[in-house]
């Protein structure tokens, strides 16, 4: 596998592994329906602390899902979904690959019938 490829699957797959996490989630929900907003704003409406809240905001960032913007002594949090599109094509690709496996295997079952009747 080339780096390039690797990097790609690498991305890929620290999308998934921070989506995996319900709080996550919810956090990148909460960010896309307000917009630019804080960890201790968005920690007031969850039953988790603010540090981890900023813990959480650290991995959805290192996955490329959110991006900080220092203003003044605070940091405030959005949604950059180009991670998400990109892993989204990568998962309709290996869908579009297993579906293709598929019908090959089904023309192959279908055509072995019809030979055996």
């Amino acid at each position: 596998m080339t780096d390039d490829r690797r990097g790609a699957v690498d991305a890929v797959d620290s999308v998934i592994v921070a989506l995996a996490d319900p709080t996550r989630r919810h956090l990148l929900d909460l960010l896309a329906a307000k917009g630019e907003i804080t960890a201790t704003t968005l920690a007031e409406g969850l039953p988790v602390s603010r540090q981890a809240v900023a813990k959480h905001l650290t991995v959805l960032a290192a996955a490329g899902l959110v991006s900080g913007n220092r203003v003044g002594r605070e940091v405030r949090y959005a949604v950059h979904p180009a991670a998400l599109d990109a892993a989204a094509r990568r998962m309709a690709a290996i869908a579009a690959d297993w579906d293709r496996r598929l019908a090959t295997i089904k023309n192959l079952a279908e055509a072995a019938e019809r030979e055996y009747r």
